[in-house]
């Protein structure tokens, strides 16, 4: 008995000691009572209290992530008048006040509650917002007062940042002054409601940074391919608010955005493993996400130089600024004014673009895009037009603009169906409807003296006339030669059953906008590849080089492998076209580009969470083992590595790139070539070094290539010295240490099953073995991912070879020195572009 009165009394004195999540009138935080000067909210993940920031002795009373000990501070009340020393208190008033005042009585700060309540209990809740509301009362109705209507420099999950148009509230963010002082700095984070209603970043009452109108998908001016995996935005714009915030998808992953003392707008992940806040989104992330850095009607190129380019039709406002001084900011001017009296204007059409500033622009959400167009054309004050809804999967609703078009941004690669169309004079539109995309922009000189003008026309007239003259002696030789190989080489292509349709030229054109700049995705050892729409279905246009590294053979081998090839992880060919010289492929265009733009990217892996990759691996061994055991033929791919991994909108994997590949028929299981060709890093030692390939070479490639997306890290060539240990030789060491979940990529490793990895690590590290006898077949790779890793035998030493093929080396080694075919530089590496 007298053990269970001590029991009772122990958990009585417990709980008296220990802080809740509640204040009520009557009891004080004291900032001397320690733990009793707080409250935690009722699942532990928040804590209010009194705190000091780093350097400083001021004190703060706020709330903060109680198991995150590295800048955890979310919410601050007296961030304005801090007090100096240990004497404050926090109380609740009678009426439902909340106070925090000094041992003199001094009041530092409080709520101001408007509505008395006989009953007021304050309550620090798991989403870390402190509300005020009448004790016992409804919990879902809205509180008196809650510390998420008076955000401090962070926004949380839940969290709305915008405007209560009842009550007239503006919800911003401001930034700290600096690191270790928290009284508001000079940047601001909210939503402007005039117009169309966008996110602004303001440096004191200048715009900084825009997100663009809300399309009822995403903000224009940050389209993030793929953040859904993360978190889901929502906006709502009615009678009663205009307000966004955001909601995390997985509850066991810690996401915040922070207004940081720079004005970067900084969305954060906790990585548990590493105690450390890791950004996964930026904004601004580059020059042109300044606000209007190329002045009104320009559009800002971020991978360009210059960056600023004036719309077509128009022309530089000073264009000594844009050419001598590099002041972009002056922006552009018409060439030609409109035709307001006679309605004989048109519009130029362009995608892939944050759409301008909609501060003064005019919102129908029941027009249709016609009746914008014809509503546009009847006002002589609208300069532009464009959809404002994209969330019933078709464009709908208006957004009209009557002013100079600001802060334009062009993303390449987007596949946004919000284009702008701006009004122009009846010829120009007319030409840019026949240039489609290209810009055009009057060319403007230094006036001269009209005797040197005169002189200087003269010399360079002769001149280019007699430059003309031997370029077109010089032309028709070529042309003959070339137009002699151009069709010996059409017809050897058409001479062969494709079962594949063949595009002219005019086709391809048209659907690439004339093979415009800004429609092109990227470039490789190939060629250009650029973004088209062929009959209303986007597509992918991979056009050769008359430079390129790869010849017509290559071409020919590509268009006949993959036309016999039907696999939903297989990149679709649609057909080809072989007139005038050109050689193209016109592939099924995948949205989210290459699989290395997201898992080599420091911010963009954090999109790929464990699942996502899992599935990805999954992807590739079925396309794989469509290639090797399922489909007509044996197809080695030879080439296997993450640039040749395209995503889709779901982010399925295609496997792409079939220049290099070779078929079998019948028993054929091995073939041999003088030509080595592929990816340092990916090549299994026996074709590196004695051009032996199989698919046992193959499934090397997907050994290494499982590694990466497992680590996050590239394989960076292979090399047999302990002094340049690659990633293969990196694990290996780590697996032999019992310690290889160490490589994990510290973005999944918070949340990722440990004994699924350790299995698909086994099975990486059995599909790199040196000898290609020992490796596994691709149906047995996939038999394998299904297995408990304890079953799994235990792999060899993975194969290193030498890619830096330095004679003496290679004798030293007793190697056989081979020429390598080095890949190109691929800046934007789609469609298997190298």
């Amino acid at each position: 008995m007298s053990r269970i009165i001590f029991l009772l009394l122990s958990v009585i004195l417990f709980s008296c000691s220990t802080a809740d999540d509640t204040l009520t009138p009557g009891r004080l935080l004291t900032d001397t009572d320690g733990v009793e000067a707080s409250l935690i909210s009722a699942g532990g993940k928040f804590q209010l209290g009194f705190f000091s920031p780093a350097g400083s002795s001021n004190r703060y009373v706020g709330i903060w992530f109680r198991n995150i000990s590295v800048d955890s501070v979310v919410w601050i009340a007296n961030r304005r008048r801090p007090i100096a020393g240990t004497s404050g208190s926090v109380s609740l008033t009678a009426n439902g006040t909340l106070l925090i005042t000094d041992g003199n009585g001094t009041v530092y700060w409080n709520s101001s509650t408007e509505v008395a309540v006989a009953n007021p209990a304050a309550q620090l809740l798991d989403d870390a917002n402190l509300v005020v509301r009448e004790a016992g009362g409804d919990r879902n109705s809205y509180p008196l007062w809650q510390s998420h209507d008076f955000p401090t420099n962070m926004n949380l999950p839940g969290m709305k940042i915008g405007w209560n148009l009842t009550s007239g509230l503006n919800r911003q963010l401001t930034a700290w002054t600096s690191a270790t002082d928290p009284a508001p700095g000079n940047y601001t984070f909210g939503i402007e409601k005039q117009g169309n209603a966008q996110q602004f970043v303001w440096q004191g009452t200048q715009p900084r940074w825009r997100s663009g109108p809300w399309n009822g998908l995403y903000f224009s001016g940050h389209p993030r391919i793929g953040l859904e995996s993360l978190v889901r935005y929502e906006f709502a714009v009615d009678e009663q608010e205009v307000a966004a915030w955001f909601a995390v998808n997985n509850p066991s992953v810690i996401v915040r955005g922070v207004l940081m003392p720079d004005g970067l707008l900084r969305g954060e992940v906790w990585i548990e493993e590493t105690q450390t806040w890791s950004g996964w989104v930026y904004a601004p992330m580059d020059p042109c996400d300044v606000f209007s850095p190329c002045g009104p009607n320009a559009v800002c190129y971020p991978n360009a130089w210059p960056m600023c380019r004036c719309l077509p039709g128009f022309r530089p406002r000073n264009p000594r600024n844009w050419d001598v001084n590099g002041n972009l900011s002056d922006g552009c001017v018409r060439t030609t004014a409109l035709d307001c009296r006679n309605a004989t204007d048109g519009f130029f059409q362009q995608s892939s673009l944050k759409l301008p500033d909609t501060t003064a622009s005019a919102v129908n959400r029941s027009m249709s895009l016609e009746d914008c167009r014809s509503w546009c054309l009847g006002s002589c004050s609208c300069t532009a037009y464009a959809s404002a809804n994209l969330s019933t999967g078709s464009a709908s609703g208006c957004m009209i603009w009557t002013s100079g078009l600001a802060d334009i941004k062009f993303f390449y690669g987007s596949s946004s169906e919000q284009p702008l169309h701006v009004r122009h004079e009846k010829s120009i539109a007319r030409l840019c409807r026949r240039l489609t995309c290209r810009h055009i922009s009057a060319s403007v000189t230094e006036p001269m003296e009209s005797g040197q003008r005169r002189m200087r026309t003269i010399i360079i007239t002769i001149s280019c006339v007699a430059a003309l003259c031997l370029l077109c002696v010089a032309s028709c030789v070529w042309a003959a030669k070339k137009k002699k190989k151009h069709r010996s080489d059409e017809e050897e292509v058409e001479e062969e059953n494709l079962d594949l349709p063949l595009f002219d030229l005019r086709t391809i054109a048209e659907a690439t906008g004339n093979f415009c700049i800004d429609n092109k995705l990227g470039e490789g050892g190939f060629g250009p590849v650029y973004k088209g729409k062929l009959e209303g279905q986007e597509i992918a246009v991979k056009r050769l080089s008359k430079t390129s590294t790869q010849g017509t053979d290559e071409f020919k081998n590509e268009v006949m492998v993959i036309a016999k090839l039907q696999h939903r992880n297989l990149v679709r060919l649609l057909g080809c076209c072989i007139q005038g010289g050109e050689r193209m492929l016109v592939y099924e265009y995948m949205l989210n580009g290459s699989l290395n733009t997201f898992l080599f990217d420091k911010d963009r892996r954090r999109l790929l969470d464990w699942r996502m990759r899992y599935n990805i691996i999954l992807g590739i061994i079925r396309g794989l083992l469509y290639l090797h055991h399922d489909s007509r033929y044996r197809i080695i791919h030879r080439d296997l590595k993450t640039s040749n991994i395209l995503l889709d909108k779901e982010m399925n994997p295609k496997i792409s790139d079939f220049g290099m590949a070779k078929l079998f028929g019948g028993d054929e299981t091995t073939g041999n070539t003088k030509r080595v060709a592929g990816t340092y890093g990916y090549m299994s030692p026996e074709y590196a070094m004695n051009g032996i390939f199989s698919v046992k070479s193959d499934v090397f490639s997907f050994g290494v290539l499982m590694l990466e997306i497992i680590t996050g890290k590239k394989n960076n060539g292979a090399y047999q010295s302990v002094h340049h240990q690659n990633l293969l030789g990196e694990i290996w060491s780590l697996w032999k240490e019992n310690r290889v979940l160490e490589i994990v990529d510290d973005s999944i490793h918070h949340s990722c099953p440990f004994d699924e990895v350790l299995t698909c690590i086994n099975v990486g590290l059995l599909c790199v073995q040196e000898r290609s006898e020992d490796r596994p077949i691709m149906s047995t790779v996939l038999q394998m991912l299904g297995s408990n890793s304890s079953l799994l035998s235990e792999p060899k030493q993975p194969g290193f070879i030498v890619i830096a093929c330095i004679p003496q080396i290679a004798t030293s080694l007793s190697l056989r020195c081979r020429r390598f075919t080095a890949p190109s530089a691929v800046p934007f590496p789609f469609y298997g572009a190298r």
